[in-house]
Protein backbone atom coordinates (compact mmCIF):
# COMPACT_ATOMS: atom_id res chain seq x y z
CA UNK A 1 0.00 0.00 0.00
CA UNK A 2 2.80 2.38 0.90
CA UNK A 3 4.52 1.60 -2.38
CA UNK A 4 1.39 2.47 -4.36
CA UNK A 5 0.94 5.70 -2.36
CA UNK A 6 4.59 6.64 -2.82
CA UNK A 7 4.34 5.90 -6.54
CA UNK A 8 1.18 8.05 -6.84
CA UNK A 9 2.81 10.90 -4.90
CA UNK A 10 5.93 10.72 -7.10
CA UNK A 11 3.78 10.72 -10.25
CA UNK A 12 1.87 13.79 -9.04
CA UNK A 13 5.09 15.63 -8.18
CA UNK A 14 6.53 14.84 -11.61
CA UNK A 15 3.29 15.77 -13.39
CA UNK A 16 2.73 19.05 -11.51
CA UNK A 17 4.93 21.18 -13.79
CA UNK A 18 3.22 19.79 -16.87
CA UNK A 19 -0.22 20.29 -15.39
CA UNK A 20 0.56 23.86 -14.32
CA UNK A 21 1.61 24.55 -17.91
CA UNK A 22 -1.75 23.22 -19.08
CA UNK A 23 -3.50 25.44 -16.57
CA UNK A 24 -1.54 28.45 -17.81
CA UNK A 25 -2.53 27.64 -21.38
CA UNK A 26 -6.18 27.24 -20.38
CA UNK A 27 -6.21 30.44 -18.32
CA UNK A 28 -4.35 32.34 -21.06
CA UNK A 29 -6.72 30.99 -23.68
CA UNK A 30 -9.74 31.95 -21.59
CA UNK A 31 -8.35 35.45 -21.07
CA UNK A 32 -7.67 35.79 -24.79
CA UNK A 33 -11.21 34.61 -25.51
CA UNK A 34 -12.64 37.14 -23.05
CA UNK A 35 -10.66 39.94 -24.71
CA UNK A 36 -11.83 38.75 -28.10
CA UNK A 37 -15.47 39.23 -27.07
CA UNK A 38 -15.10 43.03 -27.42
CA UNK A 39 -12.77 42.86 -30.40
CA UNK A 40 -13.94 43.54 -33.94
CA UNK A 41 -11.57 40.86 -35.16
CA UNK A 42 -12.77 37.30 -35.23
CA UNK A 43 -11.57 35.09 -32.38
CA UNK A 44 -9.47 33.18 -34.90
CA UNK A 45 -7.82 36.41 -36.11
CA UNK A 46 -7.02 37.43 -32.52
CA UNK A 47 -5.26 34.08 -31.94
CA UNK A 48 -3.47 34.20 -35.31
CA UNK A 49 -2.24 37.75 -34.55
CA UNK A 50 -0.92 36.68 -31.13
CA UNK A 51 0.79 33.62 -32.56
CA UNK A 52 2.43 35.70 -35.31
CA UNK A 53 3.61 38.22 -32.72
CA UNK A 54 5.10 35.54 -30.46
CA UNK A 55 6.74 33.75 -33.40
CA UNK A 56 8.17 37.03 -34.71
CA UNK A 57 9.65 37.83 -31.29
CA UNK A 58 11.08 34.31 -31.13
CA UNK A 59 12.79 34.76 -34.52
CA UNK A 60 14.02 38.25 -33.64
CA UNK A 61 15.46 37.05 -30.32
CA UNK A 62 17.62 34.50 -32.17
CA UNK A 63 19.60 37.46 -33.52
CA UNK A 64 21.55 38.31 -30.36
CA UNK A 65 22.74 41.69 -31.63
CA UNK A 66 19.17 42.84 -32.27
CA UNK A 67 17.80 41.24 -29.11
CA UNK A 68 20.46 42.36 -26.62
CA UNK A 69 21.95 45.59 -27.96
CA UNK A 70 18.93 47.24 -29.60
CA UNK A 71 15.26 47.71 -28.83
CA UNK A 72 12.59 46.44 -31.24
CA UNK A 73 8.91 45.98 -30.35
CA UNK A 74 6.42 44.08 -32.48
CA UNK A 75 2.65 44.57 -32.53
CA UNK A 76 0.32 42.54 -34.77
CA UNK A 77 -3.29 43.59 -35.27
CA UNK A 78 -5.61 42.11 -37.89
CA UNK A 79 -2.69 40.91 -40.00
CA UNK A 80 -0.84 44.24 -39.85
CA UNK A 81 2.59 44.02 -38.24
CA UNK A 82 4.05 47.18 -36.69
CA UNK A 83 7.73 47.44 -35.77
CA UNK A 84 8.82 50.25 -33.45
CA UNK A 85 11.85 51.00 -31.31
CA UNK A 86 15.42 51.85 -32.11
CA UNK A 87 18.48 50.18 -33.62
CA UNK A 88 22.01 51.44 -34.09
CA UNK A 89 22.23 51.25 -37.91
CA UNK A 90 20.14 51.15 -41.07
CA UNK A 91 21.48 47.64 -41.73
CA UNK A 92 20.03 46.48 -38.38
CA UNK A 93 16.71 48.19 -39.19
CA UNK A 94 16.50 46.29 -42.48
CA UNK A 95 17.68 43.07 -40.83
CA UNK A 96 14.91 43.29 -38.23
CA UNK A 97 12.35 43.72 -41.00
CA UNK A 98 13.77 40.79 -42.99
CA UNK A 99 13.68 38.52 -39.93
CA UNK A 100 10.00 39.12 -39.20
CA UNK A 101 8.73 39.45 -42.78
CA UNK A 102 6.98 36.59 -44.50
CA UNK A 103 4.75 35.17 -41.77
CA UNK A 104 1.55 33.65 -43.11
CA UNK A 105 -1.31 35.94 -42.12
CA UNK A 106 0.64 39.20 -42.30
CA UNK A 107 -0.92 41.38 -44.97
CA UNK A 108 1.13 44.51 -44.32
CA UNK A 109 4.33 45.32 -42.47
CA UNK A 110 4.87 48.86 -41.14
CA UNK A 111 8.49 49.47 -40.13
CA UNK A 112 8.72 52.52 -37.86
CA UNK A 113 12.03 51.51 -36.23
CA UNK A 114 14.30 54.53 -35.81
CA UNK A 115 18.05 54.44 -36.37
CA UNK A 116 19.46 55.88 -33.14
CA UNK A 117 20.94 54.86 -29.83
CA UNK A 118 18.47 52.69 -27.91
CA UNK A 119 16.59 54.60 -25.25
CA UNK A 120 17.05 53.80 -21.61
CA UNK A 121 14.69 52.62 -18.92
CA UNK A 122 13.28 56.07 -18.06
CA UNK A 123 12.49 56.95 -21.67
CA UNK A 124 10.69 53.64 -22.16
CA UNK A 125 8.85 54.16 -18.90
CA UNK A 126 7.76 57.63 -20.08
CA UNK A 127 6.44 56.06 -23.31
CA UNK A 128 4.56 53.41 -21.29
CA UNK A 129 3.04 56.19 -19.18
CA UNK A 130 1.89 58.01 -22.32
CA UNK A 131 0.29 54.77 -23.56
CA UNK A 132 -1.57 54.41 -20.25
CA UNK A 133 -2.74 58.04 -20.37
CA UNK A 134 -4.02 57.64 -23.94
CA UNK A 135 -5.93 54.49 -23.00
CA UNK A 136 -7.42 56.29 -20.00
CA UNK A 137 -8.37 59.31 -22.12
CA UNK A 138 -10.15 57.03 -24.60
CA UNK A 139 -12.38 55.78 -21.76
CA UNK A 140 -13.90 59.28 -21.67
CA UNK A 141 -14.90 59.14 -25.34
CA UNK A 142 -18.67 59.20 -24.88
CA UNK A 143 -19.65 61.12 -28.01
CA UNK A 144 -19.69 57.90 -30.06
CA UNK A 145 -22.52 55.56 -29.06
CA UNK A 146 -21.30 52.00 -28.56
CA UNK A 147 -17.61 52.92 -28.86
CA UNK A 148 -15.36 50.47 -27.00
CA UNK A 149 -11.84 51.83 -26.33
CA UNK A 150 -10.50 48.31 -25.83
CA UNK A 151 -10.78 47.90 -29.62
CA UNK A 152 -7.94 50.40 -30.11
CA UNK A 153 -4.36 49.18 -29.78
CA UNK A 154 -2.09 51.95 -28.44
CA UNK A 155 1.70 51.70 -28.70
CA UNK A 156 4.12 54.53 -27.88
CA UNK A 157 7.76 54.90 -28.91
CA UNK A 158 9.77 58.13 -28.63
CA UNK A 159 6.65 60.09 -27.62
CA UNK A 160 5.00 59.01 -30.90
CA UNK A 161 1.71 57.18 -30.42
CA UNK A 162 0.77 54.46 -32.93
CA UNK A 163 -2.94 53.66 -33.15
CA UNK A 164 -4.17 50.35 -34.56
CA UNK A 165 -7.66 48.94 -34.88
CA UNK A 166 -10.68 48.46 -37.12
CA UNK A 167 -12.46 51.82 -37.10
CA UNK A 168 -14.78 53.98 -39.15
CA UNK A 169 -13.98 57.58 -40.15
CA UNK A 170 -15.83 59.08 -37.19
CA UNK A 171 -13.97 56.87 -34.70
CA UNK A 172 -10.65 57.68 -36.40
CA UNK A 173 -11.27 61.40 -36.02
CA UNK A 174 -12.38 61.17 -32.38
CA UNK A 175 -9.62 58.78 -31.26
CA UNK A 176 -6.89 60.71 -33.08
CA UNK A 177 -8.12 64.02 -31.66
CA UNK A 178 -8.15 62.76 -28.08
CA UNK A 179 -4.72 61.15 -28.48
CA UNK A 180 -3.14 64.35 -29.83
CA UNK A 181 -4.26 66.21 -26.70
CA UNK A 182 -2.70 63.81 -24.19
CA UNK A 183 0.24 65.35 -22.34
CA UNK A 184 3.60 64.19 -23.69
CA UNK A 185 2.34 63.07 -27.11
CA UNK A 186 4.46 64.65 -29.84
CA UNK A 187 3.08 62.80 -32.85
CA UNK A 188 0.25 60.43 -33.73
CA UNK A 189 0.64 57.77 -36.43
CA UNK A 190 -2.52 56.03 -37.55
CA UNK A 191 -2.08 52.42 -38.59
CA UNK A 192 -5.85 51.97 -38.64
CA UNK A 193 -7.84 49.80 -40.98
CA UNK A 194 -11.23 51.11 -41.96
CA UNK A 195 -14.60 49.42 -41.71
CA UNK A 196 -17.10 49.82 -44.53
Amino acid sequence: MKTASAFLLAALVLAAPALSGCAAVLVGGAAAGAGAAHDRRSTRTVFVDRNIQLSAYDDLNKDKELALRNNVSIVVYNGVMLLVGEVRSEELRQRAERIVAGFDGVRRLVNEIEVREPEGFWSRRRDNTITAHVKTALLDLTSLPGFDPSRINVTTAHRTVYLMGLVDDEEDEAVSGITRNVAGVERVVKVFEYRD
